[in-house]
């Protein structure tokens, strides 16, 4: 009796044992992998939100195994989606219309943020208030395809000024900082990440958000007209994961750092350059929706005017084939 009770004691043992080691990899195993494009290097603080929702296993408690890819900006992530060749993908939450104005069937399926992703950041003692003082100053953009360049443009369309009032330089990812802290621009219209350079580079700014002016978007989740059809609860459970790591910034900048400098490890000893930034996305970006990740209607028709009437896209799309707000105000 004692013989095989042992016996049994043993043979559950074993098989507790064989099953420690093997639940880890069985669990692993039924992850469903998604491809997530990005449209920029996922290094960049600006994308913390996600490498946090990956940090911290948010992705992983759907039942997802996330692998980012870079894409060659917001428009591409749109055409590699609509093509098929990935099911989400970020953006700014205005790439749709443009993506739409192209044929390509993609909505914005949550935005992180109500404020803009783009601000006006100035020389303090150029002592610049208004997009008004911009004329016949130098100020750098990422290129004039880029969503901070149609935010300059619009900061400037409001004060009654146009390109040709101000020399607006296209400078790339490192030029646009740089010539701005070498105080070869006067202003840039940057995003937090390229502030925080400048700030770390010596520069003294002010710092204008562009939504006094002008109410371009934050950053954006994207996906196909066929996915969200087809699958929504993959889109519901990409969205949850990724907007976990944006309230993590939100509610604690200093614990969302140290999370994050230790799975973004070429961060390491930029700790400070890393929550500076994340506190410039809390003041101007993240803050000030109502249900974390949606979509501001109004906010996309008045974007819509803007980009026809300045050629962007040639006509308007219905509002409604430019986002939905269900995976947000889903559960």
């Amino acid at each position: 009796m004692s013989r095989a009770f042992n016996g049994t004691r043993r043979a559950c043992l074993s098989l507790l044992a064989t099953a420690a080691l093997v639940s880890p990899l069985a669990a692993h195993a039924q992850l469903q992998e998604i491809t997530y494009l990005l449209p920029a290097p996922g290094t960049l603080p600006s994308f913390g939100p996600w490498m946090l929702a990956q940090a911290k296993g948010y992705y992983e408690q759907e039942g997802l195994k996330v692998n980012f890819v870079t894409a060659r900006g917001g428009v591409d992530v749109a055409k590699q989606i609509g093509a098929g060749n990935a099911v989400i993908g970020g953006a700014i939450g205005d790439t749709p219309i443009i993506a739409r104005a192209q044929g390509i069937p993609v909505k914005a399926v949550a935005v992180l943020g109500a404020g803009s992703l783009t601000q006006l950041v100035s020389h303090k003692d150029e002592k610049i208030e208004s997009p008004r003082e911009l004329k016949g100053k130098t100020v750098t953009v990422l290129a004039y395809t880029d969503t901070t360049y149609y935010a300059l443009l619009g900061m400037l369309s409001k004060v009654g000024l146009t390109k040709n009032d101000v020399n607006i330089q296209a400078a790339g990812p490192a030029g646009v900082w740089q010539q701005f802290a070498a105080k070869k621009a006067s202003a840039m219209a940057g995003v937090p990440d390229w502030t925080v350079n400048a700030m770390d580079a010596g520069a003294q700014v002010d710092i204008l958000p562009a939504d006094i002016y002008f109410k371009s978007m934050a950053q954006a989740i994207l996906a196909s007209d066929e996915t969200i059809a087809k699958n929504p609860q993959l889109i519901q459970k990409l969205v949850r994961a990724t907007l976990k790591g944006m309230r993590d910034i939100m509610a604690d900048p200093k614990a969302a750092t140290v999370a994050y400098v230790a799975h973004v490890p070429t961060h390491k000893g930029k700790e400070a350059s890393i929550q500076k930034t994340f506190e410039l996305f809390n003041k101007y970006v993240y803050v000030g929706q109502k249900v974390p990740g949606l979509m501001d209607e109004a906010r996309l028709g008045e974007l819509q005017k803007f980009y026809v009437t300045n050629g962007v896209v040639p006509k308007e799309t219905p509002l409604k084939e430019l986002y939905t707000n269900q995976f947000v105000t889903g559960k």
